[in-house]
């Protein structure tokens, strides 16, 4: 594995986790239960990245795709788009 794969993973990781923190910290006294699919996905994310790191961009690419769904889909029932 190349040096610039582990920057790569650990760039990723930080703006997934960056993402999580500041959605958690907008909704958490209201949806703190809606974020379980984010939670799971990226937990996931890491066991895909612990057991088959040479795939695991693609693993992220549709973490992150899903994860923007969920909480599109999450906001939107609330009364706007990440509001």
């Amino acid at each position: 594995m190349s040096e610039l794969d582990a920057r790569l993973r650990d760039e990723i990781d930080d703006q997934v986790a960056e993402a999580l923190d500041a959605y958690l910290a907008e909704r958490r006294p209201r949806r703190a239960r809606r974020a379980w699919p984010v939670v799971v996905t990226v937990a996931l994310g890491v066991v895909t990245t612990w057991l088959a790191p040479g795939v695991a961009w693609a693993a992220w690419l549709a973490i992150a795709a899903t994860n923007v769904a969920w909480l599109a889909l999450v906001s939107g029932r609330q009364g706007g788009a990440f509001t």
